[in-house]
């Protein structure tokens, strides 16, 4: 009984020969598809990358111009005080009371182009002592004033946009 099974009839063992070619071709398809498949991606990697380096470049442009921008408009706003500075200095034969009026003007001048850029001036007297916002640096016992508040400044402070620029020098009492 074994010989009836082990013997195929030979129609059989023909199938299978055409089938090892189809799957050979089938497998031979599939490598092309996967390999056209693989290049489209590669071109859509490649694009991508392309895409990334010039948004990079643009955005560092961007950067500068804006940067460049603020400080032209910033210059812009110095200007004036610096001609009327120079102005001031080339007078020859003024007095006192009139040299004082021009820094008067100035100072004018200065604090009309900060509010004009967005600076506020931070320590006044009478102000409550804000660590964030100022720096002691000279302490007084005075029943007068009450605690921590700024009883003297030595040099004004400002913020920028909630930013501080520089930190007012004072004196905190109590």
């Amino acid at each position: 009984m074994k010989d009836k099974e082990e013997k195929k009839p030979p129609e059989e063992q023909i199938p299978l020969e055409e089938n090892e070619a189809e799957t050979a071709e089938e497998q031979t398809n599939e490598l092309e598809q996967l390999r056209a498949e693989f290049d489209e991606y590669k071109q859509q990697h490649l694009r991508v990358l392309a895409e990334y380096d010039n948004f990079r470049k643009r955005t560092a442009a961007e950067k500068t111009a804006i940067y460049n921008n603020a400080v032209s408009d910033t210059v812009q706003a110095i200007l004036p005080i610096a001609d009327n500075i120079g102005l001031a200095l080339n007078q020859e034969n003024a007095s006192g009371e009139d040299m004082r009026k021009g820094v008067e003007m100035i100072e004018a001048q200065i604090k009309a182009a900060f509010e004009k850029m967005g600076i506020a001036e931070t320590g006044a007297v009478g102000e409550t002592f804000d660590p964030n916002l100022h720096n002691a640096v000279a302490h007084i016992e005075d029943e007068d004033l009450g605690e921590n508040v700024i009883s003297a400044v030595f040099q004004k402070g400002y913020t920028l946009g909630g930013r501080v620029v520089r930190h007012a020098m004072v004196q905190v009492a109590n």
